[in-house]
């Protein structure tokens, strides 16, 4: 993905109500659940083979290498209570809206004579539910990374530059370079 889409997938996942399976016995078996049995699908999901998948459900494989563990527990961490997150996520668009943690380049179009020179600047912004439900709803229908961001900068633009409509009315922000972006809901 990228990194707004990454992020707003790290902020789904802080959303459940039990703890993800711990052991890779556990994980393994939520995982086949989840693919209806199919060892053979969670094999090909996980780069193993089939009989690897069937020895970690049996518990005869107890210890998985370091990058099949991080697999397994990334796959199971973004299959983990679908509805509770979908919950959260329909509370976000709706009623309680995003913040948004970035540091970034913005760029900025402005009247000329402006002194708003694109630089680096740290935001922590709440975005408003209407914002936020644009970028969650963007993101929910497979919007490039470059969607995200556009929608991003849209959301901080009105939030955070123009303070909800009570500051440069002309003024169009975009992400030019971002060192990293951190979404809460």
């Amino acid at each position: 993905m990228g990194i707004v889409g990454d992020s707003l997938e790290r902020a789904g996942q802080a959303h459940s109500t039990r703890p993800i399976p711990k052991s890779a016995g556990a994980q393994m078996r939520y995982l086949v659940k989840q693919h209806k049995g199919s060892t053979k699908q969670v094999a090909a999901l996980l780069g193993v083979s089939q009989r690897t998948v069937e020895r970690y459900v049996k518990d005869q494989i107890k210890q998985p290498k370091a990058q099949l563990a991080d697999r397994m527990a990334a796959e199971v961490r973004r299959r983990w209570q679908p509805l509770v997150r979908k919950r959260a996520r329909a509370q976000a668009a709706k009623q309680t809206g995003l913040m948004v943690e970035t540091r970034a380049r913005f760029g900025f179009t402005a009247a000329p004579g402006s002194t708003d020179d694109g630089r680096m600047r740290r935001i922590t912004q709440h975005l408003p539910p209407e914002l936020a439900g644009r970028l969650l709803s963007a993101h929910d229908a497979g919007a490039t990374e470059a969607d995200l961001q556009r929608l991003a900068a849209e959301g901080l633009q009105e939030a955070y530059f123009q303070d909800g409509g009570r500051r440069a009315q002309g003024l169009l922000v975009e992400f030019t370079d971002i060192d990293y972006i951190d979404i809460a809901y």
